[in-house]
């Protein structure tokens, strides 16, 4: 059986945690950023984890499962 290959892109946007959760960082905080407030940009600052709707998909992205 071939082995299974990872995706380039997911695997660079994903980190896997200790405890099994996938780590990801916020959207809309790469650019035009002189027209969104300085709160809001502190707060895309901070990772979040993936909704647990979408990490099935992400694992099987990342060769996980």
């Amino acid at each position: 059986m071939p082995k299974v290959k990872t995706n380039s892109g997911a695997k660079k946007r994903f980190v896997l945690t200790g405890t099994g959760k996938i780590k990801r960082k916020h959207a809309y905080k790469s650019h035009i950023l002189t027209k969104k407030t300085t709160k809001q940009k502190r707060n895309l600052t901070h990772s979040g984890l993936v909704s647990k709707a979408d990490t099935n998909n992400i694992k099987k992205l990342l060769a996980l499962k």
